[in-house]
């Protein structure tokens, strides 16, 4: 068993993988090792048959406050070119399992990236979202521009990541960041009661579907759709298809299996 220094791994309900980014002195900072340690739970999760939807959360105080600066405020261009951390952020991205971001209290830079790394975001209402980099000389760099400005726009997106103001719970459900936010002390509850409502799914069909949506933002509409169609076709090979259209016709409770 993998020993965790800055994350810690569970289940909160059955075929629910969680993980909570554990680095209460520094707000959750993402540090290298955090990194690492998150990469490596998320990967075992996603091989897991029994884990079918991974929520990630910090505490109620901040989910992430960003990347660790310490770590990086004196490095140069090479530096940081050899350490490639961003490589880690696109196995993050290539989880074939649904992932729920469960936010309370601070998602800023790199936080608030890693929060656009997962499908859906459960928000309390204390999140507060923001790309501060620029207050530091920088600019984001896990995908910051570009997440942000499909989620909410050019208009927004620029003016957040321009001036580094951070947007409050009730805004980033208003401009589509988040799907829900609710108080405080059941942020983590709802997550999970998500999170179990997509692990009810046919597994097969929720990997095809995420796989399809998150499509739609590298392509053309002509080239979804035809991606879209494949997998619809696809899924045809299931037992878990025929399980549920014959669970219809009977009307009862399909048994997915995952095959």
């Amino acid at each position: 068993m993998t020993d965790f220094t800055c994350i810690k791994k569970y289940q909160p309900k059955p075929l629910v993988g969680a993980i909570e980014l554990h680095r209460p002195e520094a707000l959750n900072a993402l540090s290298l090792q955090l990194m690492i340690e998150l990469v490596q739970a998320v990967e075992a999760y996603d091989k897991n048959p029994d884990i079918r939807c991974i929520v990630i959360h910090g505490s109620a105080k901040a989910f992430a406050a960003g990347a660790d600066i310490k770590e990086m405020a004196d490095a140069g261009t090479i530096e940081m070119l050899e350490r490639d951390q961003f490589a880690r952020w696109e196995r993050i991205r290539q989880c074939k399992t649904p992932l729920i971001a469960a936010v309370s209290g601070f998602a800023l830079g790199g936080g608030c990236e890693l929060t656009m790394h997962c499908d859906m975001i459960v928000a309390s209402e204390t999140a507060q979202f923001g790309q501060p980099e620029i207050n530091l000389g920088a600019m984001p760099g896990a995908g910051g521009t570009q997440r942000l400005t499909r989620a909410i726009g050019k208009a927004l997106a620029m003016e957040m990541v321009l001036t580094g103001r951070m947007m409050g719970a009730a805004e980033a459900l208003r401009t589509g960041l988040v799907n829900r936010v609710v108080p405080v002390e059941g942020y983590l509850n709802e997550a999970f009661a998500l999170a179990a409502e997509v692990a009810s799914k046919a597994p097969i069909s929720a990997r095809l579907a995420k796989e399809a949506v998150l499509k739609a933002f590298s392509t053309t509409l002509e080239g979804g759709l035809e991606f879209e169609r494949k997998n619809f076709y696809m899924l045809f090979a299931s037992e878990d298809q025929k399980e549920g259209m014959a669970a219809f016709v009977e009307k009862r409770k399909p048994i997915w299996k995952g095959k």
